[in-house]
């Protein structure tokens, strides 16, 4: 693997631009879905809650590419969005037919979980803005060329399943990022509710594997890497940490050697004693070797975005020039931050990621 080779940020307006849905998600709290009188709203997506995370909680210069219906839905998630502080200037607004037939806004339902009834999620998000950009949509020239520039690009599968289109709008993004040195990370993200109407798995395998050649870092749990990019671990049904960690060792060599582009491979690694409690950790690797970050238990009040906040806190270590370890860290840190707030973005702080990295304990700060 070599090393990976970031731009200085003086010459870049941001440092992190990200292209994907942004949903109004809709929370029933302690409550279901199916029972509950009262919805609490935020937003959130694979792809926007990493550049959320940099620019609320590592205050990095990050921008989100995406599209949303022109009506009060879309202006509730632009007022959401604007608390979350990243650069809206890449937004497209489509104009909205009055009813919903031709575009819409994404709405997802999410439960939280509790003890042994796990987290659940309902999506309606047929014929979004987002899901109908095209290549060309985006001046992808101007957003990484000399006009503004990005220091890194993150997209994932979540986007790229969206549609046909999507997939292609991808692809363009990346091939301009890569001809002016951005760095791009993307994770697979596998959702089976998105590829089924599309070719399903086969489908989902196929794009990614074109998608990962023009990658720099690739994000993912070992499930995700290994059914998308086509690896069979072995010993799948050892659910240790020893065990996920051996066949990690095992299978991110193996990435690194089929997609030699990669420069670092970040893996997750949960333990689901119960929708409350996980154990929480990450292997990765970079031309330096492998980075683990043994497990450790935390107590889940929301687990949806840990994984995104994982991505966040390792790329800010790597764009402020920290060492791989500090960075794995870092992102395991923030993961575990996030999964304790509700909602699907992180409410956390740098001093607090350093307290947890430290291993502080949780006592009162005042």
């Amino acid at each position: 693997m070599n090393a990976l080779v970031l731009k200085d940020a003086n010459s870049c307006r941001w440092d992190c631009v990200s292209l994907g849905e942004v949903m109004l998600r809709l929370d029933p709290g302690e409550s279901r879905v199916h029972t509950t009188r009262q919805f609490t709203v935020s937003e959130g997506g694979g792809e926007y809650n990493v550049v959320r995370g940099l620019r609320r909680c590592f205050r990095q210069r990050s921008a989100i590419a995406t599209a949303l219906a022109d009506n009060p839905v879309g202006r509730l998630v632009e007022d959401l969005l604007l608390q979350g502080g990243v650069d809206l200037d890449l937004v497209r607004w489509v104009p909205y037919d009055g009813v919903g037939r031709t575009v819409r806004n994404g709405l997802n339902f999410t439960e939280r979980g509790y003890g042994v009834r796990a987290a659940a999620g309902c999506s309606d998000r047929g014929h979004t803005a987002i899901s109908q950009v095209k290549p060309g949509d985006f001046d992808w020239e101007s957003i990484f060329g000399a006009a503004n520039g990005s220091r890194w690009f993150h997209t994932g599968g979540i986007f790229a399943a969206l549609s046909e289109t999507t997939i292609e709008a991808t692809r363009e993004a990346m091939e301009s990022a890569r001809a002016h040195g951005t760095v791009i990370s993307y994770d697979p993200n596998y959702r089976e509710s998105l590829w089924s109407a599309i070719g399903g798995k086969a489908r989902a395998h196929e794009v990614t594997i074109d998608l990962v050649k023009n990658v720099d870092v690739l994000f993912g749990s070992e499930e995700d890497l290994a059914a998308m990019l086509g690896c069979k671990p072995e010993d799948v049904g050892d659910d240790s940490e020893e065990g996920r960690v051996a066949r990690c060792k095992k299978l991110l060599p193996e990435v690194a050697a089929a997609y030699p582009n990669l420069k670092v491979i970040a893996s997750t690694l949960r333990t689901t004693y119960s929708a409350s409690k996980n154990a929480w950790g990450a292997i990765a690797l970079n031309c330096d070797g492998v980075e683990h970050v043994a497990q450790r238990d935390v107590d889940i009040l929301d687990r949806v975005g840990g994984g995104d906040s994982f991505a966040s806190g390792l790329i800010y270590g790597l764009l402020a020039g920290e060492s791989f370890g500090w960075a794995v860290q870092c992102g395991v840190a923030h993961g575990a931050l996030a999964m304790t707030t509700p909602g699907d973005t992180s409410s956390a702080s740098l001093a607090e990621v350093k307290r947890v990295m430290s291993g502080g304990a949780a006592r009162i700060a005042r």
